[in-house]
C-alpha cells in the first residue's frame, strides 16, 4: 500500500490525513492547535505541524504530502530566511485602507482584469503595502514574500534560517499553487502569472515570490531533509481550493461552505473577472478556476436562533419545517456580522414582516434559514450572471447536516444538493495533490453522501428577501 499525506493548515489549528494513494482510503490521522490572534509567527505553524504529524504516526511510510491552508496570509521573508516579522492573516482587517490606496492608483478595471480580483482587507498585497506604509525599517528588509502553505512547504523540504536547516535559506527555492497564488492580489489567474507593477509600487522592487507549480509535479522532490520526511512534496493549494478538490468537484459542481463565514464558489472552466468586487476570482486546485463569493453571516446565524428559541439545532431544523417556504412573510436580512457580500460593513441584520398571525416560532425558525441562505443566493447569482456553469450545488460545513437547511437549500438555490458526509475535506484535498504526483492522473476516489435532494425551486423566498434588503440598503 502506497500511502500519501494531506495537510490543513487553517487559522486555528493543524489537521493531518493519511490515505491509501490508490484508495482514498482513511488510514490514520493527527490535529494540533494554533495561536489565538490574527498576528501569527509562521514557526509556530511549523511546530504545530510538527505536532499533528507525530500524532498521526509520523511520515516514515508516506511516499508524497500537500499542504493546504489559510490563504491571503502574509509571511516575509529576510535575506537569511528568517522571518521579518509576525505573519498577518486573513481575518486581520488592519490593511482595509491600503486596498482603497490600491485600487484608487492602479483603477479597479485593471486590477479584476489583471489578478481576477479587488482587492481588500484580506489579501495579501494590502497587508505588505500596510507594513511597506506603516514600518518601513522592515519593509527595507523583505527579500521574499509568500504564504502559510508556501512556508511549511519549503521548512518540510528542507529550507530554512542558516542553522536550523539542511539546505539552507534558498528563497528561489519557495514554490506554491496558482489556488493560492491567486489570493494574493498581484497574480494573474488567467495568465499563470504574476504582475510585478503590483508589488513594485508597494515596495518598490519585487521580492522573491514562490514559483508557480501545477498540479501532479512535485514542488520538492524527494530528499534527506532535516525534517526527516524524504518524500515528494506536491504543490499544495489554498483552503477554498483544496476543499473543492477535496469533495472532487468538477466544472459545474457549486460548492456552498456553511461556516463561521459563508462561501459559495464554483469550478470553472473559464476565469472571471468582476470590477464590482462581488466576485473573487480565483484559480482552482485542479488546473482550472474558482471563482469565490463571499459572506460573514453563516452558521452564527443558526447559532443565534437556536439560542434565541431555546432549541438545538436539530429542534431548530424541526421547527422550521413546520413552516411554509417563504415563512408567513417573515424575513430576516441576517447582516448580525458587518457583511462582504454586499460591502456594508456597518449593517446590522433586521427581521421584517412580522405580523401578530406570523410571529411564531416556526415562522422565526424558517426565517433564519432562509436568511442565511438567501445571502449565499444572491453569490450564486452573481456567479451565474458573469457566465460561471452551475450544476448541482455541494453543501458542506456543519449546518449543512441538518435536514431542513438541506431542503431549504434546493428550494432557494433552484439546484440539486449533494451534501458530502463531514470530514476534512481541506486536507483531504490535499491528499488529493499528494496521490496525484505519485500516480500521474487525479486521483478517482469516490465520496460518500450523506444526503441528495432534488425539489422545485421556491421564488417567493427569494423574491421577500431580494426586497427586503433593498429597501433596507
Amino acid at each position: 500500500m502506497v500511502l500519501v499525506a494531506g495537510v490543513d493548515s487553517s487559522t486555528q489549528s493543524c489537521k493531518v490525513v493519511i490515505r491509501d494513494a490508490q484508495t482514498g482510503a482513511l488510514v490514520r490521522t493527527g490535529r494540533a492547535s494554533h495561536p489565538n490572534g490574527t498576528e501569527v509567527h509562521p514557526e509556530r505553524w511549523w511546530e504545530a505541524m510538527q505536532v499533528a504529524i507525530a500524532d498521526a504516526g509520523g511520515l516514515t511510510d508516506v511516499a508524497a504530502i500537500s499542504i493546504g491552508g489559510q490563504q491571503h496570509g502574509m509571511v516575509l521573508l529576510a535575506e537569511d530566511g528568517t522571518v521579518v516579522r509576525d505573519a498577518l492573516l486573513w481575518n486581520d482587517t488592519r490593511s482595509a485602507g491600503d486596498a482603497e490606496r490600491l485600487i484608487a492608483h492602479f483603477g479597479a478595471d485593471y486590477l479584476a482584469r489583471e489578478t481576477g480580483s479587488l482587492p481588500v482587507a484580506s489579501f495579501t498585497s494590502t497587508k505588505v503595502a500596510w507594513v511597506a506604509t506603516n514600518e518601513p525599517e522592515n519593509a527595507a528588509r523583505v527579500a521574499a514574500v509568500c504564504l502559510p502553505h508556501d512556508y511549511l512547504s519549503w521548512r518540510l523540504a528542507g529550507y530554512g534560517p542558516a542553522g536550523e536547516s539542511q539546505f539552507g535559506p534558498d528563497l528561489t527555492a519557495l514554490a506554491t499553487d496558482a489556488s493560492d497564488a491567486s489570493g494574493t492580489g498581484y497574480f494573474n489567474p488567467a495568465t499563470g502569472q504574476y504582475v510585478p507593477e503590483i508589488p513594485t509600487w508597494i515596495l518598490g522592487r519585487v521580492p522573491a515570490l514562490p514559483k508557480i507549480v501545477s498540479p501532479g509535479v512535485a514542488a520538492f522532490a524527494a530528499n534527506s531533509g532535516r525534517s526527516g520526511f524524504t518524500g515528494v512534496i506536491a504543490c499544495g493549494a489554498g483552503d477554498n481550493a483544496a476543499a473543492g478538490l477535496g469533495v472532487d468537484a468538477v466544472d459545474g459542481d457549486v460548492i456552498v461552505s456553511l461556516g463561521t463565514s459563508g462561501t459559495v464558489f464554483s469550478v470553472s472552466a473559464t476565469p472571471t473577472n468582476d470590477a464590482t468586487g462581488t466576485i473573487a476570482g480565483f484559480s482552482s486546485a485542479s488546473g482550472s478556476f474558482l471563482p469565490l463569493v463571499c459572506t460573514l453571516n453563516a452558521a452564527r446565524v443558526l447559532d443565534s436562533f437556536a439560542s434565541l428559541l431555546e432549541v438545538s439545532h436539530d429542534e431548530l431544523g424541526q421547527l422550521a419545517l413546520q413552516a411554509e417556504p417563504g415563512s408567513g412573510g417573515v424575513v430576516l436580512v441576517p447582516y448580525f456580522e458587518g457583511e462582504r457580500t454586499p460591502n456594508l460593513p456597518d449593517a446590522t441584520a433586521s427581521l421584517v414582516g412580522l405580523t401578530l398571525a406570523n410571529n411564531t416560532r416556526p415562522n422565526l425558525a424558517r426565517a433564519a434559514i432562509e436568511g442565511m441562505l438567501c445571502g449565499l443566493a444572491a453569490g450564486l447569482s452573481a456567479l451565474t450572471d458573469a457566465g460561471v456553469a452551475t450544476k448541482r450545488i455541494l453543501l458542506v460545513g456543519g449546518a449543512a447536516a441538518n435536514p431542513a437547511v438541506q431542503q431549504i437549500a434546493a428550494e432557494i438555490f433552484g439546484l440539486p444538493v449533494a451534501v458530502p458526509a463531514p470530514g476534512e475535506y481541506v486536507a483531504d484535498g490535499a491528499a488529493r495533490q499528494a496521490a496525484w504526483v505519485i500516480s500521474g492522473s487525479r486521483p478517482n476516489w469516490s465520496i460518500d453522501l450523506l444526503a441528495t435532494v432534488n425539489r422545485p425551486a421556491v421564488s417567493v423566498t427569494v423574491m421577500q428577501y431580494a426586497a427586503a434588503a433593498k429597501n433596507l440598503y
